[in-house]
């Protein structure tokens, strides 16, 4: 009978209908039938106007950290004002449009009526609740405090999520105006300098080194195009499937990264404000320092990091100070190890990780603004040289032909 009930194929339904309060409500909800929607949407209230199969290839939207976030600070807020959790649960699925994490959120309230933990309910998500996540949250039920640690976890998210949008925000700009500056050349070199080809053929006469360089290039672009265009984004692909699918790739890549000029620096102190951001929260949440430094690791976001907070908390396990530990391995700025020396002493470890996050986040924004206006110029001479370039070797010939007349 088990063996049957679980052989019943679960097939997408698109819903729509009205809530208690009359408001016209639609999401998705994967079930064996129309019939088993119906009666579920009805037993939460939900007066339903109509249910549709969705097909089988279906697009369904990705949950993003932000969603995540945004739940979390949803749950957190209704929380702190009395709501009761399984409501909470309701009134944040129904306010969200995107039906995976409706789904998602549906699935989590159910594993919490049941009788399981939220911690335990979260942790069956790996991928949208790391462990920082369920760690923080099994600790806040540990000490009755949970819609306070939630809003201290919404606020991690929250400024990791700022953070990350500005470092992005940093690399976007030059990256765009370099491939946008390929096509542009590429299509000159296709469509454009083949006339001019044509043009001193005809007049034949010898042409200058530039200008021969030139059209071998462009040649080149009009033989083999698709070949070019083919490694570059086999190029990108490659790059970006090694990046999060290989570790030691990854491993290379964040230890390369901190050594490039400009952005290394900038990479640096985003690190760092994830890493104290994430400690201080864990602290604050009362999780052992221990235990905390092996989450801290995971979140940490840069190999050097996580490798160099492992070696810490090997050495803080045998009872070396945590100043001491992060000085002996020589990755952590002399300021984040003053202020954890002195939160140390004075018992206030905590705050002084949320002061130390606090100033990296501003020099992050100080770095991506001066970033900024730095790659501005330095991208208008890298395309005016280009474009200089390709317009002298073309127009050569004819000052050549002018002078000779």
């Amino acid at each position: 009978m088990a063996i049957a009930k679980a052989a019943v194929k679960q097939m997408p339904f698109l819903w729509e209908g009205t809530d208690k309060n009359g408001k016209k409500i639609k999401g998705e909800m994967i079930a064996p039938g129309e019939a088993f929607v119906r009666q579920t949407l009805r037993r939460q209230g939900i007066s339903v106007a109509k249910i549709s199969k969705q097909g089988l290839f279906a697009r369904t939207r990705k949950i993003t950290e932000k969603d995540i976030a945004l739940f979390t600070r949803q749950l957190a807020t209704m929380l702190k004002a009395g709501v009761p959790l399984l409501q909470a649960f309701d009134i944040s699925a129904r306010s969200h449009a995107n039906p995976s994490l409706q789904r998602l959120l549906g699935d989590i309230k159910a594993d919490v009526e049941t009788g399981s933990s939220m911690s335990t309910a979260f942790g069956k998500h790996p991928q949208y609740f790391d462990g920082l996540f369920c760690n923080l949250v099994n600790a806040g039920e540990q000490a009755g405090i949970l819609d306070t640690v939630l809003d201290r976890l919404a606020t991690y998210k929250e400024k990791i999520l700022a953070i990350k949008g500005k470092i992005k925000s940093a690399m976007f700009y030059p990256i765009t105006v370099l491939v946008v500056a390929f096509i542009i050349t590429a299509g000159i070199m296709i469509f454009v300098i083949p006339s001019f080809k044509d043009l001193y053929a005809q007049s034949g006469q010898g042409l200058p080194a530039l200008t021969a360089m030139v059209l071998a290039v462009s040649d080149v672009f009009v033989a083999w195009w698709y070949v070019i265009f083919a490694v570059f984004a086999g190029a990108a692909y490659g790059f970006s499937y090694a990046l999060s699918h290989s570790p030691a790739f990854r491993a290379r890549m964040d230890i390369w990264v901190l050594k490039v000029p400009v952005f290394g620096p900038l990479i640096e102190k985003a690190a760092v404000s994830r890493w104290a951001r994430t400690f201080s929260s864990m602290f604050a949440a009362g999780v052992p320092m221990v235990e905390a430094l092996g989450s801290v690791a995971g979140a940490a976001g840069n190999y050097v990091f996580q490798e160099a907070t492992l070696k810490v908390k090997s050495q803080v396990t045998t009872g070396t100070s945590l100043a001491t530990a992060m000085q002996s391995t020589g990755v952590f700025p002399n300021m984040l190890i003053q202020m954890v020396a002195i939160g140390e002493e004075s018992g206030s470890l905590d705050t002084m990780l949320t002061k130390v996050a606090d100033y990296f986040e501003r020099e992050v924004d100080d770095a991506v603004a001066g970033i900024s206006s730095l790659l501005e110029p330095f991208i208008m001479v890298i395309l005016g040289t280009l474009i200089g370039t390709i317009v002298i070797a073309m127009y050569l010939p004819i000052f050549k032909m002018g002078s000779a007349i």
